[in-house]
């Protein structure tokens, strides 16, 4: 599907915001000296803003409208005033005043933009100057505050900043000129920009300073600043709501990528852009923006929270690489198809249709901790069998032998349920009587290599997937136990150091772990399988759900209490065989009743011959 946008938009500002920024003050004709706003020094004579501030009639409120027009003529000077210095004469005059910043180096940089004629230029250093100046009052903040607040306009309304800053700072408030969210869509008259990059940075004390910036983040910076405009637009687009693409607005819902990306609109109506765009491209730009665990590169570099200079490469590749292959599916067919012939456009391409998730919090507990700790767990359990057995071993078989041909029993049956719901060409062996240990490694590599959806993936789960964790983790640590264990004991049995009683419960142990084995890869199993249908979780019922989760919880509590029973200072080896029964019952009940995510998926057999 391709749509093209044919932009008759000539501005995303509403019309109060537009004249506030683009036209409001520039029609006062005032003539005033820069004197009597700066020092020759750098100092500002705050007096000459305060005064511009005014209150509406009720007095209840500052009268922003007002108060921008007034301050026009002083926007001006301080333009022309900037313009006429040289970049040393600033520096001079003006970076010893800016090192409570952080960045001070920063501001003659945007100084040399003010005289580019490149429109770009301009618009980056102001969205580079307002996360600085973001970043720069948060540490003020804290200076006699506890919790800066997230948003700017919080910060700014802040009683803290009042306190340093008096008046200074309310007029970049909510309802004041918005010049960052206005730098997304507009190019801003140079002299507000001046005002809004030099008024509330002079006056404050100092802190400390950053390194020269690469190009990295100033790409990064302009690419998503283009790709936010794009998107919005086309999300108004195929979502019939063009006044959705107004911006920078204080009394109406803004546009933001978090609404943009979501599964639903606020009415409720799905929305249409996730289904447009498709899977792995959602995948990249939740990954990119909105995941806690993610690089969030729009929220850190807006908010100041990054150190440009050290700003990653690889993201701003990414970024590009991710720009270039949706760009491609907006421009005319023939321009598109010259492009797509290219053998590195077409690699783009592959890479981009490929991707998944790598930072929801599911990928990162699957791929991070849950597939190695299954394979981790697998590979210690597979060395249970070298392990050699006691002569005496069999004799202790007779005093449980009840319980362990019952267990036995149950896990063929059980296995035999699992295995039919093995995904299709994932089946590795046949005699389900005779279960060959040494291909159960295989069937759990590919069932934890298996793709699992997580674009808008519900909290229950990620709860689930939580419990799982937990159940592997313990099984985990039971394997490292009995090894350990195991290890030692035959040592001192060997050695003949073992008391009378030591001795029976060595031999007691050697049958406990030959049934643990199958029963902890059993339970490896039916996690890798329950975590290939996870997204099955959403089609439960609240009260199914309920039962879903105690029944994993039952299976956990069961592994913890093996890791208790098992520990050096414990040694209840035949309380294992008990409890292992128990929960091998409960597992069997509960699989016939069908509850199992295995059972709610599309049926997918496995070819294989049972």
């Amino acid at each position: 599907m391709q749509i093209l946008l044919e932009d008759p938009t000539t501005t995303c500002l509403s019309p109060s915001v537009y004249d506030m920024i683009c036209k409001l003050g520039f029609e006062v004709r005032e003539s005033r000296d820069i004197n009597s706003i700066v020092t020759q020094n750098g100092e500002v004579c705050w007096k000459a803003i305060t005064d511009c501030v005014i209150y509406t009639q009720s007095a209840q409120a500052l009268d922003y409208q007002g108060s921008v027009r007034l301050l026009g003529p002083v926007c001006e000077v301080i333009h022309l005033h900037l313009s006429s210095l040289t970049k040393g004469q600033f520096e001079i005059q003006y970076v010893p005043w800016l090192q409570w910043t952080s960045s001070p180096e920063l501001f003659a940089e945007i100084f040399d933009a003010l005289e580019s004629l490149q429109s770009p230029a301009i618009s980056l250093s102001l969205m580079k100057l307002t996360a600085c100046l973001e970043r720069a009052l948060g540490d003020v903040f804290l200076l006699i505050g506890k919790e800066c607040p997230f948003l700017l306009r919080d910060l700014l309304a802040s009683e803290e900043l009042a306190q340093v800053f008096g008046l200074s700072v309310v007029l970049f408030n909510d309802g004041g000129v918005d010049g960052r969210n206005g730098a997304t869509t507009e190019k801003l008259p140079s002299a507000k920009q001046a005002h809004l990059g030099t008024s509330t940075a002079h006056r404050s004390s100092r802190l400390g300073g950053w390194g020269r910036f690469p190009r990295f983040a100033d790409c990064a910076i302009l690419l998503l600043t283009q790709l936010e405009t794009g998107l919005r637009h086309l999300f108004a687009t195929i979502n019939k709501c063009p006044q959705r693409l107004l911006t920078a607005e204080s009394t109406a819902l803004y546009t933001t990528f978090d609404e943009i990306l979501a599964k639903h609109l606020n009415d409720g109506e799905i929305n249409q852009l996730p289904l447009f765009l498709g899977e792995p491209a959602m995948e990249f730009l939740w990954d990119f923006l909105n995941h806690q665990q993610g690089p969030r590169v729009r929220d850190r570099l807006s908010h100041g929270e990054i150190n440009l200079p050290e700003f990653p490469k690889g993201v701003t590749d990414q970024l590009l690489t991710f720009s270039t292959v949706l760009l491609l599916r907006f421009v005319e067919e023939e321009l598109a198809s010259v492009f797509k012939e290219k053998a590195a456009i077409q690699s783009l391409v592959h890479l981009a249709e490929g991707y998944s998730a790598h930072f929801h919090p599911m990928s990162l507990l699957r791929k991070q901790t849950f597939s190695s700790q299954v394979l981790s767990c697998e590979k210690s359990i597979r060395a249970w069998p070298l392990l050699p057995l006691p002569r005496e071993a069999e004799e202790a078989r007779l005093e449980c032998s009840s319980e362990i041909n019952a267990c036995n029993s149950l896990i063929i049956k059980i296995t035999h349920e699992l295995y039919h719901h093995v995904p299709e060409n994932h089946g590795v062996f046949t005699d389900l009587d005779n279960r060959p240990i040494e291909k159960w490694p295989r069937l759990l590599r590919e069932l934890c290599g298996i793709r699992v959806p997580t674009l808008f993936c519900p909290r229950a789960v990620l709860e689930v997937l939580t419990v799982l964790q937990n159940i592997v983790r313990c099984c985990t640590h039971v394997s490292h136990q009995v090894v350990a264990s195991w290890v030692r004991r035959h040592q001192q049995w060997a050695e003949k150091t073992l008391r009378s009683r030591q001795r029976q419960n060595f031999v007691r142990m050697s049958w406990s772990i030959k049934l643990l084995s199958p029963v902890l890869l059993l339970i490896l199993l039916l996690i890798a399988l329950e975590l290939v249908n996870i997204p099955e979780v959403h089609g439960k019922k609240t009260d199914e759900y309920q039962q879903y989760l105690k029944f994993l919880k039952s299976i956990l509590q069961y592994t913890e209490n093996l890791e208790a029973h098992t520990s050096p200072e414990k040694n209840k080896w035949i309380e294992t065989i008990r409890l292992t029964h128990t929960a091998l019952l409960r597992m069997w009940t509960f699989s016939e009743k069908k509850q199992m995510l295995i059972h709610l998926a599309k049926k997918c057999t496995s070819t294989a011959v049972l």
